[in-house]
């Protein structure tokens, strides 16, 4: 009742945040949501906004209708990411950090719902890209924000979109035996059908449990930067076009639109350390499900970073360094 309330009748203002000489990142922008959040950026005066996207082509197209939309030239950027592949990730990382003066804001909004299993990078693609890729993108651009931070004398921001399903995960996938738990989830099942229609909402809960356990290892006073997570609620988006009939209905009876989605994003990447470590929804700082709160599901997060950073570690050694 809670989700179907916050659908229908939560107030989502338009962002009014002054971005004047900042430095935006949006990541899988081109399309939906993070083009929505850009082009709010756009409009608020950043001075830089990089469409961070897999298709060049499509992200130029994006950056076209902004620039036309807010009559702001000479502000988006297009630049390649491909969330899939953990190379194009640290290269955009390297690339973003060397070329740009400042990041302020990191909003990492690209995702997945697959419908169907396939690898990438060696884990099931939904967990490549949803969790792996984006905390292995977060770490290594901290050391741009801490930079940031430091040279400008302001707080930058990092914020994953995340959303209202985690708390709708099952998550069976806890119960294997301990340093098991992604490979658990990158083993294929078999049954299919019931793995996959439950991994979104896994991985929407991980990336919820790994933000926690970030701002449980640094807090606030500790780190010059914000970290936190967003849920944007259910949108007309691209991102479940390949998640079956059952969310196409939902869409159709509950979504809101993209750009009232977005207004969610902006405002979770605009919040200062009072939002460090902490779930934003509808606009506000509010509580992740009782299970993230619950004894239980501290402890699966610690295993669950415990994973996570041993994994961020082979793929780029010394990374976990950077919090």
């Amino acid at each position: 009742m809670g989700f179907i309330y916050s659908q229908l009748f939560a107030s989502l203002p338009s962002p009014t945040y002054d971005y004047t000489g900042k430095t935006i990142i949006v990541t899988g922008s081109n399309v939906g949501l993070g083009k929505e959040a850009a082009r709010h950026f756009t409009r608020l005066g950043a001075s830089t906004v990089i469409l961070a996207v897999r298709s060049i082509e499509k992200g130029e197209a994006a950056k076209c209708e902004i620039e036309s939309s807010t009559r702001k030239q000479g502000i988006v950027k297009v630049m390649h990411l491909d969330m899939s592949s953990y190379q194009s990730v640290l290269d955009f990382s390297a690339k973003a950090s060397k070329e740009l003066d400042r990041i302020d804001v990191a909003l990492l909004n690209a995702g997945v719902a697959r419908g169907k299993w396939e690898l990438a990078e060696g884990e099931e693609s939904t967990v490549t890209v949803n969790v792996i890729a984006t905390f292995l993108l977060a770490l290594s651009l901290l050391s741009k924000l801490k930079d940031t931070a430091e040279k400008f004398n302001t707080r930058p921001n990092l914020t994953i979109t995340t959303s209202e399903v985690h708390a709708w995960a099952a998550f069976e996938e806890r119960k294997a035996p301990d340093g098991k738990i992604f490979e658990t989830l990158s083993t294929k099942p078999e049954k299919m059908s019931g793995a996959m229609e439950e991994r979104y909402q896994v991985s929407k809960l991980l990336e919820v449990l790994a933000i926690r356990a970030l701002a449980e290892k640094k807090s606030a006073p500790q780190l010059p930067i914000t970290i936190n997570c967003v849920n944007p609620g259910l949108c007309h988006s691209e991102l479940a076009r390949e998640a079956g009939w059952g969310l196409t209905i939902l869409k159709f009876f509950l979504a809101r639109s993209a750009e009232l989605g977005s207004r969610n994003l902006v405002h979770a990447a605009s919040l200062g350390p009072e939002s460090h470590g902490q779930y934003v929804s509808d606009c506000v700082v509010t509580q992740p499900s009782k299970y993230v709160l619950s004894q239980e599901g501290w402890r699966d997060q610690q295993r669950v970073w415990n994973e996570l950073a041993a994994k961020l570690e082979r793929i780029q050694k010394g990374i976990t360094s950077n919090l």
